[in-house]
């Protein structure tokens, strides 16, 4: 179990292992799109309800976080991070989880369901209100843990009312990165 934990530790996030990198290396002259990506082990969780820099920190050892951003309403972002601990994956979700039940308005809120997917996983949807009516915009995403790792996978854009349709595409990459994400997770 120790060397599971020091082998977690000294493990880093290859390049290229993310699948959302290889899209994210080629030229792309578009200027109303881009790619951003990221090896910053202190870089925010892609899904912040608080948008607190400190949520999911403890623990970590290493993150990887590739960002698409098309002009002028959409984005995609997947993000890979890996603890020292099963225990310290587990409480980055529990802590994402309270996040999600305590921030929002009245404008924008947050709802949340269990998912089977790894050890633990939740779908999140983030969506704009005006008033008690749905308004357009949001954001729809899957967090799964499997041991000591989490992988976060979203979408937003001019999203209406939330549908379980919406998160197929996260969903979908989620299970493909589960499926290969032990070779660098202490599973």
């Amino acid at each position: 179990m120790i060397s599971a934990i020091l082998l977690a530790a000294a493990v880093a996030i290859p390049n290229g292992f993310l699948l959302y990198e290889k899209a994210a290396s080629k030229k792309d002259d578009n200027p109303e799109t881009s790619w951003q990506v990221s090896g910053k082990k202190g870089a925010k969780l892609v899904v912040n309800p608080c948008d607190k820099a400190e949520l999911g920190q403890a623990g970590r050892t290493s993150a990887k976080t590739v960002v698409y951003t098309a002009v002028p309403d959409f984005s995609k972002s997947e993000q890979v991070i890996l603890y020292a601990a099963p225990a310290d994956a587990a409480r980055a979700l529990r802590e994402l989880r309270t996040a999600l039940k305590t921030c929002g308005s009245s404008a924008y809120r947050y709802a949340t369901s269990a998912v089977t997917l790894g050890d633990e996983a939740v779908r999140v949807s983030g969506q704009s209100y005006q008033g008690k009516k749905i308004g357009i915009g949001g954001e729809r995403a899957v967090v799964a843990r499997r041991a000591n790792a989490l992988v976060l996978y979203t979408q937003a854009g001019e999203w209406g009312k939330p549908a379980t349709s919406d998160y197929a595409r996260q969903t979908k990459d989620a299970k493909r990165m589960l499926a290969k994400i032990c070779d660098i997770a202490s599973c």
